[in-house]
């Protein structure tokens, strides 16, 4: 079963990523911000885990960054179930699908 360890995980992986795609770009986190349409200070709490962030504010951030979301959210997957991989906790749908649906 999915615990609260798993989801603070998966945000802090999802952070390190998103963070990690910026300095590789080199983007400053007021350029994510502008393309994102969010402030500078929402990337930087998401960056550093200070906030956890909606599904709205991950997708801008994704978008921002030309990267998948998907990708990113399968990425620390040692944390789950073998049976249960690669799906969204709450649907069992693989990530990829509920993202382009």
């Amino acid at each position: 079963m999915f615990t609260q360890r798993y989801f603070d995980a998966l945000a802090a992986e999802v952070a390190a990523i998103f963070r990690a795609e910026r300095i590789r770009r080199g983007l400053s986190m007021n350029a994510v911000a502008e393309r994102g349409g969010l402030s500078q200070q929402m990337v930087s709490y998401v960056e550093r885990g200070m906030r956890n962030p909606s599904l709205d504010t991950m997708l801008r951030m994704a978008a921002a960054l030309e990267i998948d979301l998907g990708t990113c959210c399968n990425a620390p997957s040692v944390l789950r179930p073998a049976s249960r991989r690669n799906s969204v906790p709450w649907c069992g749908l693989p990530l990829c699908a509920t993202l382009t649906a």
